[in-house]
């Protein structure tokens, strides 16, 4: 049985189709956009050119924490309270991938059962495929089409993997650290950088038999950040509970008291126009490197290159210098 093909849509229906908040197009951008494909490259940079003009309005959320601290219980229960007080809520959840593959579970929509069925809330899995920092290569670009197609608050869940997440503060307004009791040495958990980048700390499961230990951890932090915290910020440890709710308003609270001061002080457009800095360092640095293992030249003398490394002929340093080199000559070439 032959099956018809699927229409192959346009730049316009794209960006139509995501600013009338259709839900089959937005995924399907977002696919456009994380797509390697040198052809879907081009067109996803015109969707987001024309998509550009109607972001920015929304909050972002960036969650991080060790994998099992419960990033993704919270984001739940934070996620519909948000919906139930009429906010539209986009969670954009990247899951660790394969180091041999690039695959990925992408078990997010599982795990967020009763947030995904909401009518206010879109969740997408994306996985991170090797990348660093905690988040996949294309997040940023999803969370503005999520933006550009309404949505008021974006969550970005991070990969959970441990020092390397501090990529995500580069995208996000408001950035919590969870923590959880019982799982090694807290203080040495504090001394990751992330902890300098962090505007709360949530300390999680904090319910039943663990209130008092989560309630002590939450003092113990607080009295580290005071100690600890540079930059003028002002992070404080909240103790927050997925299964009863317990800190989930104060939580939102905390957030958007940050959010309204970061505006009267001009200190929110700043920061994101700093992050614009920062995406374009990102694209060139990507587009660079792109255009280097691509030429066909280097293509050809890649595995040369690598065997001299192997059979000691060369050090990686001169390997790598002889490749830059033909790359550069041929550039000046052209």
């Amino acid at each position: 049985m032959e099956y018809p093909r699927r229409k192959q849509l346009t730049v316009d229906d794209y960006v139509q189709g995501v600013l009338n908040k259709e839900r089959v197009i937005l995924a399907q951008a977002i696919t456009l956009i994380e797509s390697g494909a040198a052809h879907h490259r081009m067109i996803a940079e015109h969707v987001l050119s024309e998509l550009m003009p109607y972001t920015g309005q929304s909050i972002r959320i960036g969650i991080t924490g060790a994998p099992g601290v419960g990033k993704s219980s919270l984001i739940e229960r934070l996620g519909l309270y948000l919906c139930e007080k009429g906010y539209k809520v986009a969670v954009l959840a990247i899951d660790p991938s394969s180091t041999v593959n690039y695959g990925s579970i992408l078990g997010d929509k599982t795990r967020m059962e009763e947030l995904v069925k909401h009518p206010n809330s879109y969740i997408r899995p994306t996985a991170s495929r090797g990348a660093l920092g905690g988040v996949a290569r294309k997040t940023r670009e999803s969370m503005y089409v999520c933006e550009a197609a309404g949505y008021q608050i974006v969550i970005i869940e991070t990969v959970g993997v441990g020092q390397s997440e501090v990529m995500v503060e580069a995208l996000v307004d408001f950035l919590i650290l969870l923590m959880i009791t019982g799982a090694g040495d807290d203080l040495q958990n504090l001394k990751k950088g992330i902890i300098e980048l962090a505007d709360m700390v949530a300390v999680t499961k904090a319910d039943g038999e663990n209130i008092e230990r989560a309630v002590q951890l939450t003092e113990h932090v607080n009295e580290t950040l005071k100690l600890s915290i540079s930059k003028g910020k002002n992070a404080k440890a909240l103790a927050v509970s997925a299964l009863t709710g317990e800190g989930i308003t104060e939580l939102w609270d905390t957030i958007k008291h940050n959010i309204e001061s970061l505006k009267r002080t001009n200190q929110f457009a700043s920061k994101r126009k700093e992050q614009w800095i920062k995406w374009l360092n990102e694209l060139i640095e990507i587009e660079l490197l792109s255009r280097f293992y691509e030429d066909e030249k280097v293509k050809k003398l890649l595995p040369n290159a690598y065997n001299d490394i192997k059979s000691e002929k060369k050090t990686v340093i001169e390997a790598a210098s002889t490749l830059l080199k033909e790359y550069e000559r041929r550039q000046q070439g052209e």
